[in-house]
């Protein structure tokens, strides 16, 4: 018997410029870490970084100089699986299962969520930043595991 490989994965969004000590030490331990945008500062991508590899892609309030490098959508590969990552899912032109994709990852709404469509998981993390009406404040965490993916919404304190 083999041991499977597991990634942790932390998944975040809708910072604007505020990353909390609780969200810092939701993170840890995780071994990438994606931003699905509206970051707001790049002290946020630099503390992220401190942390783990960050992907990060560009949200419609990133549009400061610092953010312009920034891609609107990106794929990155964990394990054997791709992951979809774009700020506002309206904004998805792709069909994620016809692309081998094994989630899609957005953020905007500020509402946490997940759900699985056709296979695929669908996960707004919802914002970890400013509190917005009565939004709770949360982020994510991925298990990868032989292919597989869990995942758990964290509501920060």
């Amino acid at each position: 018997m083999t041991n499977a490989t597991r990634v942790t994965v932390g998944v975040i969004s809708d910072t604007h410029g505020l990353l909390r000590p609780e969200a810092r030490a939701a993170l840890d331990g995780c071994e990438h870490i994606i931003h699905a945008g509206d970051v707001g500062s790049p002290q946020i991508l630099a503390q992220l970084r401190a942390l783990a590899p960050t992907t990060v892609v560009r949200g419609n309030v990133d549009t400061a100089s610092w953010a312009m490098s920034l891609p609107l959508t990106d794929v990155v590969e964990i394990g054997s699986l791709h992951f979809y990552v774009l700020h506002d899912l309206a904004a998805l032109d792709l069909d994620p299962k016809a692309a081998g994709l094994a989630a899609v990852i957005s953020g905007h709404t500020h509402r946490p969520a997940a759900d699985v469509r056709n296979g695929v998981l669908y996960l707004n993390p919802g914002s970890a930043g400013p509190r917005r009406f009565k939004l709770p404040i949360a982020l994510a965490r991925l298990e990868v595991v032989s292919g597989r993916i869990s995942h758990r919404i964290i509501e920060l304190g």
